[in-house]
């Protein structure tokens, strides 16, 4: 509940000031910040005094060449861009409401999900809300929620783990992801009814990159067989490189369940008969707890959550 008469409200703090805590930050010189404001640098410096005397803390420190955040500061340029963002995000979603359209989402998201579970949800909001508008960022958890704290994202469809900031991260888990080992059509080993991972330990494979969750527990899991980890490998985390690779030799490259079947559904891979005790942990929905999402993100979360309980057994009861 709001205040009756918060301190921003006493303090008369103005959105020029969450603008030029902002523009500071960027240019680290207040002549600079203010010729992005368009306005004088008198200007701008009292802009500034007034809002140091507010919180009552110095906000930048005044070196010989230019101006840099204090810690007091930072906290101050996070919210600016928080609230700056927020409003900029306003005003398209009320513009989006003008021309018939239901607004802008911009979604983030690992792998696995990208393969049949967001485009699955989409396609199904899409014929619900044609007018609603989506973007789609493919990367690693850890990129994501990079753009997902700058704004740059409204939702992310990936994992957290031990590094990342669950107080300000809001997580409903969707799914878990199973893990298999592919080759092209063809493949001399094909031909086994069954694989140990003896079988394949000399194998030349396609592999994660180093320091990667995968390719930790892809060793670990050869470790724990008392076998030496395949060195004959190639790191890649890009599919158009792990499917071409596979398409011209006999390697064997490790993928995700839902991706290896989505290639073999269409001819291009098979998937060798190797038992394999790996598996990633689950993934799903993480927004920010601070802030609220738009009636078009809130759309396309319900959609994904639909569509998940669909694809993935298991995942009504996750959720």
């Amino acid at each position: 509940m709001l205040e009756s008469n918060p301190w921003y409200v006493r303090t008369r703090l103005k959105t020029r000031q969450l603008l030029l805590l902002v523009a500071l930050d960027e240019e680290g010189n207040i002549h600079r910040a203010a010729a992005t404001l368009n306005m004088t640098q008198p200007a701008a410096s009292k802009l500034l005094r007034e809002l140091e005397e507010m919180v009552d803390a110095p906000l930048f420190e005044r070196m010989p060449r230019g101006m840099r955040p204090t810690l007091y500061g930072d906290v101050m340029i996070r919210h600016a861009r928080a609230v700056v963002g927020s409003l900029d995000q306003a005003r398209e979603e009320v513009l989006a409401l003008k021309s018939g359209q239901l607004g802008r989402v911009a979604v983030g998201t690992i792998t696995s999900p990208a393969v049949s579970l967001l485009p699955a949800a989409i396609a199904q909001i899409k014929l619900e809300h044609p007018g609603l508008s989506v973007s789609v960022e493919m990367e690693n958890s850890n990129v994501l929620l990079e753009s997902l704290a700058q704004d740059k994202l409204d939702l992310v469809i990936g994992r957290l783990s031990a590094e990342h900031d669950k107080l300000h991260l809001r997580y409903e888990p969707l799914a878990d992801e199973q893990v298999c080992a592919v080759v092209r059509p063809g493949h001399p080993l094909l031909g086994a009814a069954s694989l140990a991972l003896s079988d394949v330990a000399g194998a030349s494979w396609v592999v994660p990159p180093a320091q990667s969750v995968l390719r930790h527990r892809f060793e670990l899991m050869f470790q724990r067989e008392s076998l030496a980890p395949p060195s004959d490998v190639v790191e890649s985390a890009a599919l158009l490189v792990v499917t071409s690779l596979l398409e011209q030799s006999d390697m064997v490259a490790v993928l995700a369940a839902e991706v290896a079947h989505y290639y073999a559904g269409h001819g291009m891979l098979s998937i060798l008969p190797l038992r394999m005790p790996l598996r990633m942990d689950d993934f799903g929905i993480i927004t920010r707890t601070g802030k609220l999402l738009s009636p078009a993100a809130a759309q396309v979360v319900r959609g994904l959550k639909r569509a998940a309980g669909e694809l993935y057994k298991g995942a009504e009861r996750s959720m």
